[in-house]
């Protein structure tokens, strides 16, 4: 098998080209990462329209998200092999008719089953926009400015999704909310062939279909059960689903390491740079995305705004997401990473700080003082850790590199929301104990006891005082379980910066990505 390229530069700064390029693969990586976001504003219309089960109803809100995590590895191994390029167009295509089929969808079964597609085609997506900017641009200045502007229309589109859902759902039915998807995807088929480089592996060898069958086997019962468990509690089967796969994960190790064609190469894990950048990557996206639960009730469920309303505010945070980019392209050329990312931990440690310090009387630019702090110092970590992942791993093995971090940010996402969410829940039904107006119907206590979403549905049906104490007392409780998380959080941060300094303290200032495929950690060369 040959390399294929078609680039204006394979060697020194990137020109005109790559840069328009690196515009085209943006596309889809803010198309990706708004998806959730404005599906949930979606949520009630589809309800009304297609009366779906409950059970439904959250397989239309996880079935892409589940399918995503699950072939993250196996896409990006794939697009090594066939060219990434390739890989993206073919994704784009499958994507945007599945977002027509999601957005013509008769029945709850027909969206869920465009809602996989959705998943499957997105697979493709984020391991290509990857692997193609580490093909793009060799110069590490530029691929660090590259890797910054990726992981900023990331953030923009997780930020803007619930406001987008919003405006369109104001204006237009729910299925204008999967259209949105296409015009984008059809724009990246059309420049993509003149713009981007092709590449694929000069040694891939075959693809390996086992190994990618176990992937999805392990990866999926892992996110699923989790998910769950942090949705409903403790449950048998969710629990069954994480042990089922983990076991089969170790399973898919052992095939790693005896296929003669493995999905990844674990021989990458033993490059510190990039070990221990997935290790710093995930531990931010578990407080950061796990936070993000609470933040969001806070400000529709203790302050009573609307979720259009809520989304606007939540923009106010993203002023320091952006500040933090930028100040982490200009300091990456000057400053060790592992200064730069241990501040940033340190930073989302302050911002942690603050959130312990919100009640529900506190004024709003204090929550979002606190939003923006911690989103800053973790979201200017992360970009450092997507662009170390590229460049540690050969040009060759970059695809399924990226999808390796990618999946880790999944299971990091997915962990921090039930871990800290299991927490809070927690602590708010602990406080709740005995708080409750006696006067309460069973259900009613019931559900005020489950959740505040309940609480609040339950206190806008209660007359008068009545209904003010309930929303006093939950409130406080809610208050109470977000600290206990805001302090787990806390402790993670610093556990991160921790591991932080001591995975990262060997790369220089400049040249330390490149330089990592030098520095491997001390395991059998088996592993």
């Amino acid at each position: 098998m040959r390399t294929v390229f078609l680039m204006t530069a394979t060697n020194g700064l990137a020109g005109r080209r790559e840069w328009t390029g690196l515009a085209v693969l943006l596309l889809p990586t803010l198309v990706i990462s708004m998806d959730m976001g404005i599906l949930f504003f979606a949520v009630p219309f589809i309800s009304t329209d297609l009366r779906p089960s409950g059970t439904q109803q959250l397989w239309i809100m996880d079935m892409y998200s589940f399918l995503l995590a699950g072939l993250l590895i196996p896409m990006g191994s794939l697009g090594d092999r066939i060219g990434r390029r390739k890989l993206l167009m073919a994704g784009a295509t499958g994507f945007a008719a599945a977002s027509l089929l999601a957005a013509s969808a008769d029945g709850a079964a027909q969206l869920i089953a465009a809602r996989a597609l959705l998943g499957i085609t997105g697979a493709t997506l984020m391991p290509s926009t990857l692997a193609l900017i580490r093909n793009m641009f060799h110069d590490q200045k530029q691929r660090q400015a590259a890797m910054g502007a990726w992981g900023g229309a990331m953030m923009a589109g997780a930020t803007l999704g619930p406001v987008a859902g919003g405006l369109m759902l104001d204006h237009f039915w729910w299925g204008s909310a999967f259209l949105s998807a296409v015009p984008v995807m059809a724009l990246v088929l059309l420049t993509a062939p003149f713009l981007l480089p092709e590449y694929r592996s000069p040694q891939s060898g075959s693809f390996d279909v086992l190994g990618a069958g176990l992937s999805i086997a392990a990866v999926l019962p892992v996110v699923y059960g989790i998910k769950t468990l942090s949705v409903d509690g403790w449950r048998l089967l969710p629990a069954l689903a994480v042990a089922a796969g983990l076991a089969v994960g170790a399973g898919l190790v052992v095939r790693l390491r005896t296929a003669a064609h493995p999905l990844i190469d674990l021989s990458l894990f033993r490059i510190r740079a990039f070990s221990g950048a997935i290790t710093v990557n995930t531990i931010a996206m578990f407080a950061m995305m796990g936070f993000t639960l609470f933040t969001s009730q806070y400000l529709q469920l203790v302050k009573g705004f609307s979720p259009l309303t809520a989304s606007l505010w939540a923009l106010v945070p993203s002023v320091g997401v952006g500040a933090a980019v930028g100040i982490s392209g200009a300091l990456a050329g000057r400053v060790r990473p592992a200064y730069l990312m241990t501040g940033g931990f340190l930073t989302g440690a302050a911002g942690f700080a603050t959130m312990t310090q919100v009640g529900p009387d506190s004024p709003l630019a204090l929550i979002l003082t606190a939003a923006g702090v911690l989103a800053a110092g973790t979201v200017g970590t992360m970009m450092l850790t997507a662009e170390m992942v590229v460049s540690a791993a050969p040009a060759e093995q970059a695809g399924a590199a990226s999808a390796t971090s990618e999946t880790a940010s999944e299971l990091g996402s997915s962990l921090g929301i039930a871990i800290l969410g299991a927490a809070g829940a927690a602590i708010y039904k602990a406080k709740l104990d005995g708080q409750v107006p006696a006067e309460l119907p069973a259900d009613a206590a019931r559900a005020a006891n489950d959740t505040l979403g309940g609480a609040v549905t339950v206190a806008s049906q209660l007359p008068g005082r009545l209904g003010e104490q309930l929303l006093e007392a939950t409130r406080a409780a809610f208050a109470d379980g977000m600290h206990v998380a805001a302090v787990v959080g806390l402790v993670c941060m610093i556990g991160g910066a921790m591991a932080a300094y001591r995975l990262m303290k060997h790369l220089p200032v400049a040249g330390g990505a490149a330089k990592a495929e030098e520095e491997v950690l001390p395991v059998a060369a088996g592993a």
